[in-house]
Formats: C-alpha cells, structure tokens, sequence
C-alpha cells in the first residue's frame, strides 16, 4: 500500500488525513489490489457487490451495454477517483453498470459494509472517511446531472457543444484535453461516431472551435466570413 500514498493522499476520499490514518483504515476496510488488463470486467451488470474500486493507475469505463452489444460509456474513471460506491453501500442492489479497464490498471478495491458501520475504537479518522465518501457520492451526482444535460439536447451538435462547453468551464480555459478517444466520446453522447465526426469538421469549417484527437481549443467567436 505504501507505493500509493501520494495518490490515496491526492483523493478526496482521503482528505484532511495522515498517512498513518489512511493506512489503517485501509487496514479497516480490508483493502485489496489487483491488476486488471485492457478490458477486463471489475464489475459486471447484472451482479451485487459490498466492495467499492479506486484506481490506483490507468482507467476503467463505466458502461451500460444492451443485448444487442450498443454501448453507452456513462463516465471514464482516472486514477485517483472512485467507482461502484452507490451500489456497494445498497445491500442486494443489482448492478444495471460494467466497468471495465480501459487499460493496464491497478485497482483498490475496499469492503464499504465496514466503513458504514463506526469502528469499536470510534476513531475520528474514521468518521472523516465517511463524510469524505458523501462529498465523493454528491460529485458524483453533479457528474451525472451533467450527462443528463447533454443527453437532453436533441441534435448531436448540439451534444458536442453542450459537453465541450461544460468541459471547459469546468477546466476553466479554452484549450483543454477531454478524457475520451473519439468512439468514447461518441458512446458518452450516445450518438453514432461518424455523424459526430461530420459535425466537429462542420464545426472546424464554421471556426466554433479546433480539434486534434482529444484536443481542443473553443473560439468565443466564429471566425469572420463563416458560417454555422
């Protein structure tokens, strides 16, 4: 565990404590870490779980696929962040979610059914653990209002715009990374990749914003003689 401090320490998980208080509550959550491949199942739809994941390295996708194999990522988890927690803390709920690696990842999974329940010491670190996990929960939620947001939006345009829109005030520039390739990003929006292609060259063309892979610059303004 020790090798990981210096991210456990950057999560808001962990917030406000020590590095003797992380590990023993890791200790107390009876953590455990594993190595997951490109693509590898960490949660499949259709189980129950009593343990919550956090990436200790790489990424995994939260995703909801159909029998018909269409997928729809609902949020890419970087290192740091957590995952699963909702239902972890909802004894038998059924998971209507997968996650899986989006690449080589070390992954920390914790037993929640010991964080919900105040250890017989009732040490102050860990009732901090559990307000911490509410802050991480209502991030969470933000999150998600912003996915309905864009998904309400009727034209795929219109998905784009209202996403790289969010993305940048959120980042608080103008230039700014997104954390999809483009078939993510299309599976996020829940839209067909090649349409959302048309519509960034269309974009391009009318000087709304630039864009290389998951690079992009907004412009406040089209550029003169251009049209949307």
């Amino acid at each position: 565990m020790q090798k990981y401090l210096f991210i456990l320490k950057s999560s808001p998980f962990f917030a406000g404590m020590t590095d003797a208080e992380i590990l023993s509550v890791l200790h107390c959550v009876d953590a455990k870490i594993s190595e997951k491949q490109t693509g590898d199942y960490i949660f499949r739809v259709g189980e129950s779980t009593v343990v919550m994941g956090m990436v200790l390295s790489g990424s995994v996708l939260i995703i909801q696929e159909d029998l018909w194999g269409h997928r729809n990522i609902m949020a890419k988890i970087q290192a740091g962040e957590f995952f699963g927690e909702s239902y972890a803390a909802t004894p038998g709920s059924v998971l209507n979610i997968s996650v899986t690696a989006n690449e080589t990842s070390a992954i920390m999974l914790l037993n929640i059914s010991r964080l919900m329940t105040l250890c017989p010491t009732a040490c102050e670190h860990h009732a901090r653990l559990i307000r911490n996990l509410v802050a991480v929960l209502s991030g969470k939620l933000l999150r998600f209002n912003d996915k309905i947001t864009h998904m309400s939006k009727r034209s795929t345009r219109e998905k784009l715009l209202s996403y790289l829109s969010s993305e940048s005030i959120r980042q608080g520039r103008l230039e700014f990374h997104i954390p999809f390739d483009r078939q993510q990003l299309a599976d996020y929006l829940c839209v067909e990749r090649s349409a959302m292609s048309v519509e960034l060259s269309r974009l391009q063309k009318a000087g709304v914003l630039t864009t290389n892979r998951n690079y992009f610059v907004l412009h406040e303004a089209p550029e003169e003689n251009s049209t949307i």
